[in-house]
């Protein structure tokens, strides 16, 4: 095994702990309102469950509204069920013609409840991090024992992956920091 195919899998790995970082944080309502939101939303569009942004047009004429109007008048029930269903503590207001989604501005003990799940989500990450890191250390110390690799590249490689996991734990570290300072600014 090559220690270039164990640093680039490792990298993999942890990239895609970042991803999921940024993409969880990204769920997370901050006060403000954002389509991004509405992501995870899945309707029941004739028997199959579709994205709710396949099926209506999303909008945020400003920061305290989400605008869900869909392309067919049959789907306002369908997405408004979907829209409770995904429990993201928004009532949808349906006039007929478009489903209004106020986003409710948020108490300072709210905030820090919204803080503290972000921090959650970034600790997950870092673990998935670090997670890549162990089969890597573990995968070169099983080359190394099975004699395809000397103790002074093991040694090295292990340096390049620690170097990762830092580079990486503080990319998830920076997107936290970003979202906990979205969430916490009124």
């Amino acid at each position: 095994m090559e220690v270039k195919t164990v640093l680039h899998g490792a990298e993999d790995g942890m990239k895609r702990a970042v991803e999921h970082a940024r993409i969880e944080l990204t769920k997370i309502r901050t006060g403000r309102a954002s389509v991004s939101m509405l992501d995870s939303i899945q309707v029941d569009y004739y028997g199959t469950m579709t994205p709710l942004t396949q099926v209506a047009n999303v909008s945020t004429p400003d920061a305290t509204m989400i605008i869900v109007q869909p392309w067919e008048k049959t789907m306002l029930g369908p997405i408004e069920k979907a829209i409770l269903a995904a429990n993201l503590g928004l009532t949808p207001g349906n006039d007929g013609q478009v489903i209004r989604l106020p986003i409710p501005p948020l108490t300072e003990e709210r905030r820090k409840e919204i803080a503290k799940h972000a921090k959650q989500i970034a600790e997950e990450s870092k673990v998935g991090v670090r997670n890549a890191r162990r089969e890597a250390m573990e995968q070169l110390k099983k080359a190394e024992k099975e004699e395809h690799l000397s103790e002074d590249l093991r040694r090295d490689a292990e340096i390049d992956v620690q170097e990762l996991t830092d580079k990486y734990v503080g990319e998830i570290d920076t997107v936290y920091q970003a979202k906990e300072k979205e969430i916490m600014t009124v």
